[in-house]
């Protein structure tokens, strides 16, 4: 799998299926009870936030997709029951939302509403016809307020078709995605009798979301996660990190999404770079970190790297295979200017990102909440900050099956004042996808970023080592590659 533009999705032309529940699984989902699960904490304010932009009149983006290619004649009834199986698997998948008041409530549909009818919607010609039904099927069908807020449609051709799913971001994040594809290709070959894998059981979302509840109510002002979030944010004058180059933003200012895309380095040399991070006493992850912080240091001169991450938080239960929300987020924070070489970064980048770690056991919304009531952070909160994340896709439990090396991950393209960069490592290279604001600005500062950014970890992979300028306004390294999109 990789991440990708939804733009540099194009599928071969074909004809247009969609699965849509019958008219009595429709009913029976508008008919649905009011549940008293609450919503996760990153549910409640996606979905606040998804309701105040169509307030606005916003076209709905915040959804995410992913596709692959299956080889043989699709066969309808099939997808049909493997959806079926699929919708079965994953409790949340069954619900739908509202706002009542200010406040949300969910709906729980009975199992009886996972049966589906598959639709022909005619044929695709080309990508730009391609892209304008996919994009508007996903923002008027991929949403929390209606059930399901999921789409499934296949693009059929003699011989192969691509199978594609999108939801709304309050029912999946990237691993949730990055499972998806290859679970419904899996349960889709079973249907037919082919021999695939039995996907494994799956924990249920609402247990989560209900324990997660539970779990902040057990964190107070004086825990040690909050300390130590509270402690980085002082040092860092209450405000949240940013991209450390200029964006060609005012404060506040948003901008269109421009998704940029980077090769960083080969197989061989990721493997490299890898060792190089073990020889020093990190992992893979905080290597990548300290890489960042070293590009922030000689691009800007940020002594301290300071950036905010994300987590995986599948590990409080049985949610390996689940869909859904399970991620948090955790400040990562080291020095950088005293450093003379990666080597000695790198041990302090994994010192940060092990810290992250134990912060993350902290909900994050326990953790805000206590910074705004003792004014840790303020205005701040209504900021989003400048993210990085680390994925290796290697050990998703797909790899290795062609839905997984065929599947293309993509999200909707809304506006942004960051950069934001997820960096991701598969079996073939590292690379990263950012968000960047599209702004001639922005286009320069990333490029050269990016550029600098590469050019660090090449040399690691290549030497083992890097040694840090001491003068931050280095001129951009010879050679240095361009923005692939």
């Amino acid at each position: 799998m990789i991440i990708t533009a939804m733009g540099s999705w194009n599928p071969a032309p074909g004809r247009l299926l969609e699965w849509h529940p019958t008219s009595a699984a429709q009913a029976s989902a508008a008919a649905a009870p009011v549940d008293s699960t609450p919503p996760s904490f990153l549910q409640e304010d996606h979905l606040k936030a998804a309701w105040a932009a169509r307030e606005r009149g916003d076209v709905h983006t915040a959804y995410t997709g992913v596709a692959t290619e299956i080889d043989g004649d699709v066969d309808t009834d099939a997808m049909s029951r493997a959806l079926t199986a699929y919708v079965l698997r994953h409790e949340g998948l069954r619900c739908w939302f509202e706002i009542e008041g200010g406040a949300v409530v969910r709906h729980l549909a009975a199992p009886d509403v996972a049966a589906f009818d598959v639709l022909n919607a005619g044929e695709s010609t080309d990508d730009d016809q391609f892209q304008r039904y996919v994009r508007h099927r996903f923002s008027t069908e991929a949403t929390a307020d209606v059930w399901p807020g999921f789409v499934v449609g296949v693009v059929a051709r003699p011989g192969s078709f691509t199978l594609y799913y999108g939801a709304d971001h309050a029912f999946t994040d990237g691993g949730s995605q990055a499972l998806v594809i290859s679970e419904l290709a899996d349960l889709y070959l079973l249907e037919t009798g082919a021999e695939a894998p039995v996907p494994a059981e799956a924990g249920s979302h609402l247990v989560y979301a209900a324990d997660e509840r539970a779990r902040a109510a057990t964190f107070g002002p004086d825990s040690p996660e909050i300390a130590a979030w509270r402690d980085i944010f002082t040092g860092h004058d209450g405000r949240m990190p940013r991209f450390p180059l200029d964006l060609g933003l005012e404060p506040g200012e948003r901008a269109p999404v421009r998704i940029v895309e980077r090769h960083l380095l080969d197989k061989d040399s990721t493997a490299a770079f890898d060792a190089a991070c073990k020889s020093a006493g990190a992992r893979m992850s905080s290597g990548i970190f300290a890489a960042v912080g070293i590009t922030d240091f000689e691009l800007a001169g940020t002594a301290e790297y300071f950036g905010i991450t994300v987590l995986s938080t599948r590990h409080h239960g049985d949610y390996g295979q689940s869909q859904g929300w399970f991620v948090n987020f955790a400040p990562v924070a080291f020095e950088v200017g005293g450093a003379d070489k990666f080597s000695d970064v790198a041990a302090l980048a994994h010192q940060g990102f092990e810290r992250a770690k134990h912060i993350a056991e902290a909900p994050v919304h326990a953790v805000l909440g206590a910074l705004a009531a003792d004014g840790t952070l303020g205005s701040e909160l209504a900021v989003s900050p400048n993210m990085l994340s680390y994925i290796d896709f290697r050990w998703f439990p797909g790899v290795g099956r062609d839905a997984d090396t065929r599947a293309k991950h993509f999200t909707g393209e809304g506006s942004t004042s960051n950069a934001s960069m997820w960096i991701n490592r598969d079996g073939e290279h590292l690379y990263l996808v950012a968000q960047t604001p599209d702004t001639d600005v922005a286009a320069e500062s990333v490029r050269r970023y990016h550029a600098h950014l590469a050019h660090v970890l090449e040399t690691v992979a290549r030497e083992g080592d890097y040694t840090l300028t001491v003068d931050h306004l280095v001129r951009e390294p010879a050679g240095a590659g361009h923005l692939d999109h």
